[in-house]
This record gives C-alpha cells, sequence and structure tokens, in this order.
C-alpha cells in the first residue's frame, strides 16, 4: 500500500547529513511528533527528519472506523491477531522512506528508524529485518507485532546496532509486560536493547524526550559530517 500524502519533512539548518524516519501511533499522523523536534539538542542542525502519515484503513476495534493505521488491529489483546498483511505493507513502506534517503546521498549508516506505539511496532518488524545496518532504532510505547517469526526473518546486520526502548509504566494501551516480553525476546536473538521505564501513560515525558536526544548525538554524532 503506497503512501497517499507526502510525508512532512523538518530540514536541518545546515546540510542534511543524517536522517530519522519516524512513524506516529494509531490515528494520529506524520505531524504528531513534529513538537519534539526542536527539543532535540544539535543533532537537529544535521540531521533530516521524516515523518510518514500512514495509509487510512478501517481499525477493526473502532468499529471499522477508518483513521490512519499501519495496520489494523483486529482484537482488543494486541499480541494476538496481528494484521501480518498490514504490517508487511507498512514494512514495504519504510524500505521505500529509506530508499528516498540513500538517493538524496545519506548513507544506511546513518539513517535511524523511529516510531511510536503502532509505528513502533513496525520500525521494530522492519529494522531487525533489513538487511543493511542502521544508525539505530527508536521504539516508543511498543512492542514486537510478529514475534513467532522474528526467530527465522531477523537478519544479522542489525544484531549490534542500538535499539532504544522507552515505555511507560502506567501505560493502558500496551501492556508494560508486553513490552518487557518484546524486549526480552529480541535479546535472547542477540539485539542490543537499551530499556528505558518511565512513571507515564501512553505517551512520552520530558525525560525520556531527554535521554531521547542524548541517545541520537550518540548514534549519530555530527562528527560525520566532515566525513562524506
Amino acid at each position: 500500500m503506497p503512501l497517499a500524502d507526502p510525508p512532512t519533512i523538518i530540514e536541518p539548518q545546515g546540510q542534511a547529513t543524517a536522517s530519522v524516519i519516524w512513524l506516529h501511533g494509531l490515528g494520529a499522523d506524520g505531524h504528531d511528533f513534529e513538537p519534539v523536534v526542536p527539543l532535540l539538542g544539535a543533532v537537529t542542525r544535521y540531521t533530516r527528519f521524516i515523518f510518514p502519515h500512514a495509509p487510512t484503513r478501517p481499525v477493526t476495534v473502532n468499529g471499522g472506523m477508518v483513521m490512519r493505521a499501519w495496520y489494523d488491529i483486529v482484537s482488543m489483546d494486541i499480541k494476538r491477531r496481528v494484521d501480518a498483511a498490514g504490517v508487511r505493507d507498512s514494512e514495504t513502506i519504510v524500505h521505500g522512506l529509506i530508499h528516498h534517503e540513500l538517493e538524496l546521498g545519506i548513507p544506511i549508516s546513518r539513517i535511524v528508524l523511529a516510531g511510536f506505539s503502532q509505528g513502533g511496532a513496525i520500525v521494530l518488524h522492519t529494522g531487525v529485518r533489513y538487511p543493511s545496518r542502521l544508525a539505530g532504532i527508536l521504539a516508543l510505547s511498543t512492542y514486537v507485532p510478529l514475534p513467532e517469526l522474528t526467530d527465522v526473518e531477523a537478519h544479522a546486520a542489525n544484531k549490534d546496532a542500538p535499539i532504544f526502548y522507552g515505555h511507560g509504566t502506567f501505560d493502558p494501551v500496551v501492556p508494560l509486560a508486553l513490552a518487557q516480553g518484546s524486549r526480552s525476546h529480541l535479546a535472547e536473538l542477540g539485539f542490543r536493547i537499551d530499556w528505558h521505564a518511565y512513571p507515564i501513560e501512553h505517551s512520552l515525558s520530558p525525560p525520556e524526550i531527554g535521554d531521547i536526544a542524548g541517545w541520537l548525538a550518540e548514534v549519530l554524532p555530527e562528527k560525520e559530517r566532515s566525513a562524506r
């Protein structure tokens, strides 16, 4: 399923030498995390932020209401009956976004996949399967959507790529236990998980945004700017 709307893009002050592709959650759109960018510090001087808008589709748990969604939610128990076809479609969308950044001259080692909730599920799914080493994966308030297939489909290229995994301890949407299970599953497969828990619900907090800013500065250091 192609993107019907072009992504929202925030260009850096100078030449872009890195990119963050950031996917929103269910029912939101690509503008959702725009306000976070000015809070991310020096990395914004040389990093392009791409915020795609999910396709619209009926969402089963919301009575079939059409909204922006990276895949259908077919059960309130989100760890079961996952819309595998929708997940695969969105994986293809992310591949296309990555390819576009590569065409613009950003090396794969300078691209971060980021996402919140549903968007986080897609970047976890896509990132651990991607055949080239990414700069990192930023997974927020989310879970692994197809864990039973991750064992056989995970690619070794990103086994050492840093994964920032942030979650609220009071999250009523994606239960903490589900996120912890996803973290353990990925760790057992050999992926590098940098786990952060915050006393919040299904959202971001200033301390988490500060931690994200520090993590991005580490995985996308400015010194690479002169190496191109």
